[in-house]
């Protein structure tokens, strides 16, 4: 050692330099999971910016038969798909009250949505009864070798 120094100060200096480094790595932390959302919220993804397009399988005929329905996702959506008499059909499976889910009551032979109690026609999407404005989306549905597409457009 020299004299005037104990050794004591080079421990003290590097003790101040770990924690600007650390404070430092904690700030910059700190902004970037300010700014992540919001350049997240600003830039939409390209599944949400182009909608769902393309093709989307519902399963096979022979698991839906006639009077059945289920609800499938087609890319971030719902549809709901159901074998009627007049073959399959598809609709956005969103209510379009207030935007519940709807489903197909089997023992009736509506979609109907929990919420508000509307019912929707199997055929056409169209409003049978409840508060509803408008009938279901349709949402093309194409019957291939025993599988059912569901086609975004």
């Amino acid at each position: 050692m020299t004299a005037g120094t104990d050794g004591q100060g080079e421990v003290r200096e590097g003790r101040r330099r770990f924690l600007r480094l650390v404070g430092s790595l904690a700030g910059v932390s700190t902004v970037a999971m300010i700014i992540a959302p919001v350049v997240a919220f600003l830039v939409p993804n390209k599944s949400a910016a182009g909608g769902d397009t393309g093709r989307v399988s519902a399963g096979k005929l022979a698991d839906l038969p006639v009077g059945k329905g289920k609800v499938v996702a087609m890319g971030s959506k719902p549809v709901i798909v159901i074998d009627t008499p007049d073959g399959v059909k598809a609709y956005s499976a969103i209510c379009t009250h207030l935007g519940c889910i709807v489903a197909f009551d089997e023992a009736i032979g509506h979609i109907v949505c929990p919420c508000h109690d509307g019912h929707f026609s199997p055929t056409n999407g169209g409003v049978l009864s409840g508060p509803p404005p408008a009938p279901l989306k349709t949402v093309q549905a194409v019957v291939e070798k025993d599988e059912i597409f569901l086609v975004a457009g």
